[in-house]
């Protein structure tokens, strides 16, 4: 009994002295760590062509800590304005280019450069049903450039996602 007690007391000592052994994303997640904006959002079709996803001019902005959260937002630039003031008085019509023209998440993020992956673990999205999944990318990183592709849609296309560095954190 006396023995088991020291043991447990031990790991609850270290527990509390060692917070991050159990998972710390910062070396992991270092490289990429910063603020980029969106250089491109493209998706490249079964043929081989390659089209704009999210309009000739997209916006977007991509931040990574060093604790390894993540936020990420792009905007097609060319999506209507609401003719009312009030985004609930908004038609279905605008409603839909509004959020066909939208992509935003946020949650934590793991690098392997080993594997070129990005993991993201969603936590929050414009896109409800991505909440609580966990969706990973291929990257390359050359400098102060970070280009990912996303899993294929059912269509077969590929998003390709180009980020330039605005600033390292």
């Amino acid at each position: 009994m006396k023995m088991s007690s020291a043991i447990a007391s031990l790991g609850v000592l270290l527990a509390g002295a060692l917070p991050g052994l159990a998972y710390d994303a910062a070396p992991r997640t270092s490289a990429l760590a910063g603020t980029w904006t969106l250089a491109y959002a493209d998706v490249e079709h079964p043929d081989g062509s390659r089209t704009r996803d999210y309009g000739a001019s997209p916006r977007g902005r991509l931040q990574i800590d060093r604790a390894g959260r993540y936020a990420l937002l792009i905007f097609d630039a060319s999506r209507p304005r609401f003719a009312q003031d009030e985004k609930s008085k908004g038609t279905p019509d605008e409603m839909r280019a509004a959020m066909l023209g939208t992509s935003a998440h946020f949650g934590t993020i793991d690098v392997d450069a080993a594997k070129r992956t990005l993991t993201f673990y969603i936590e929050g999205s414009t896109f409800p049903n991505w909440e609580g999944t966990t969706q990973v990318r291929v990257y390359e990183l050359d400098g102060d450039t970070l280009v990912y592709r996303v899993a294929p849609r059912a269509n077969g296309d590929v998003p390709i996602s180009g980020w330039s560095r605005i600033s390292r954190e």
